[in-house]
């Protein structure tokens, strides 16, 4: 193992466990050692691993740790809910603890460099919000407690574009805006210390399957988080634009990003996914316009706009882009 230590992610759609470097030696019954190819058969962990390999000069190690379609509350020890306050007395569903324990607590003997984490997908279809945020901050307290380190690094994805309330079972009712609200939820864990998301809205082809195709980019972008923030590359473009605030402008709403250097249309039709709403809060689609790094939005019939919200259906798409090439953070200016 070496200094820089191994991530490991918990990825919802594998379970097989990442071969730490890209062609291992094995010894063979002879006693003789030959190369191996890699056998790592998820693009996600296997582009990452090879994106950090290649910009940090080292070999990287990453262990996987995974059961497709897991709820959150198996991956946390049961006797951490009952130390989170919000949690306290009550009766978790879930099996709290199942896949904690054979999974995850043997591995805090190891040196790690940090987590990478992809869930949500099955506490989504519970409609779950501010609930969630509070497992995933349980979870990331005592995963950290538990190897020994509070800064340990902790990187997730936030969910792709699905139709959640034209799935049919739903153990909860769902609306086109569940999924936005979930991806919220996902959002204020970053007010954690030391954690990072990226944004999926453009990676689903299509909005039945729930399993985006493009793990490979998925990999590569946790990969720039990690450059950036574990690793303190600068120079390395990480995030897609994040909305910062609005100014009110004769009808008109303009809106600041950070991260906005060389904003753009992705796909280069007009901007798409934008609503604005009045006091009413009676969104419609708005128009919306690049003027440098900014994006100013409008609708004819939203005289004086007082709210907007981007990507905030299950179904968006948008194509706000940086030069970068990563895309905006959905957001909503207004909260009830």
């Amino acid at each position: 193992m070496n200094s820089n230590g191994p991530i490991i992610p918990k990825s919802v759609f594998s379970s097989s466990i990442a071969k730490p470097y890209p062609n291992p030696i094995r010894r063979t019954r002879a006693g003789a050692w030959r190369k191996t190819p890699p056998c790592d058969p998820s693009p996600l962990r296997r582009t990452f691993r090879e994106k950090l390999q290649q910009e940090l000069g080292v070999p990287v190690g990453v262990i996987a740790s995974a059961v497709p379609g897991s709820r959150i509350e198996p991956w946390i020890a049961e006797r951490a809910f009952q130390e989170n306050a919000y949690f306290r007395n009550q009766k978790i569903e879930g099996e709290p603890g199942k896949f904690y324990e054979p999974m995850i607590r043997p591995l805090a003997l190891l040196t790690l460099r940090g987590f990478l984490w992809y869930q949500g997908e099955s506490n989504c279809f519970l409609n779950e919000t501010e609930s969630y945020t509070q497992k995933m901050k349980t979870l990331i307290d005592s995963w950290r407690k538990a190897f020994g380190a509070q800064d340990l690094p902790f990187y997730y994805v936030q969910l792709a574009p699905f139709t959640y309330s034209e799935s049919k079972g739903n153990k909860a009712p769902l609306t086109k805006a569940s999924l936005p609200e979930f991806r919220e939820a996902q959002e204020k864990i970053l007010q954690l210390p030391h954690t990072g998301m990226i944004i999926t809205t453009d990676l689903a082809d299509s909005l039945t399957d729930i399993h985006p195709p493009y793990k490979w980019e998925i990999g590569r972008r946790l990969a720039l988080v990690a450059l950036h923030e574990t690793y303190q590359k600068k120079d390395v473009a990480y995030t897609g634009p994040i909305f910062q605030k609005l100014k009110k402008k004769k009808g008109t709403l303009q809106l600041y990003f950070e991260h906005a250097e060389g904003l753009m249309s992705q796909d280069g039709k007009p901007l798409r996914d934008f609503e604005i709403a009045g006091k009413d809060q009676v969104f419609v689609p708005a128009q919306a316009e690049i003027q440098g790094n900014t994006v100013v939005v409008s609708a004819p019939q939203v005289k004086n706009p007082e709210a907007v919200r981007f990507g905030w259906y299950e179904r968006a798409q948008p194509n706000l882009f940086n030069q970068a090439g990563l895309p905006a953070r959905p957001f909503r200016t207004r909260r009830p």
